[in-house]
């Protein structure tokens, strides 16, 4: 089978993690290593609240994970993350090759670089950069208010 990267958005119990994201880290690479996965990535998203109880948990902790394996290897992953007590959930999407490249930058913290390379675009023939039109000091575009009279009048 071919060997494909994948991006793996964890969600973690901030009570079993409590503040030690290192540790919690390596036990996620310990489950991937373990089933041939060969982890290109990983960092900390974000913790949060969450929308809805998720096994009872208010709160959790988001952990961003990209790795290539063979496809064969996803069902053991989702199985032993499922069993994983730390691991609220897990969802697992295969990365596009086109956009690979620009994701494990992303990942890796190289945002810099991309940003960089997006100011260096050129520019439509306004100025503006595509894209942002109508957008000013950070702002979009508003349309102007309409006096309550005029509504009718169309």
């Amino acid at each position: 089978m071919r060997v494909n990267t994948y991006e793996c958005m964890f969600l973690l119990d901030t009570n079993k993690v409590a503040g030690d994201v290192g540790a919690a880290a390596q036990q996620l690479h310990t489950i991937l290593e373990k089933n041939q996965a060969e982890v290109l990535a990983s960092r900390q998203w974000d913790e949060r609240r969450l929308a809805y109880p998720v096994k009872g948990h208010k709160k959790g902790l988001y952990y961003l994970t990209y790795f290539r394996t063979d496809g064969k290897n996803l069902v053991n992953i989702e199985r032993d993350c499922a069993l994983n007590e730390m691991i609220l959930r897990a969802l697992v999407i295969k990365i596009d090759p086109k956009i690979q490249e620009t994701m494990l930058a992303v990942a890796r913290d190289e945002h810099a670089f991309a940003l960089q390379m997006a100011a260096e675009e050129p520019a439509e023939e306004g100025g503006t950069p595509a894209g942002v039109e109508g957008i000013e000091e950070g702002r979009p575009a508003r349309r102007p208010r309409r006096h309550p009279e005029e509504v009718g009048k169309e």
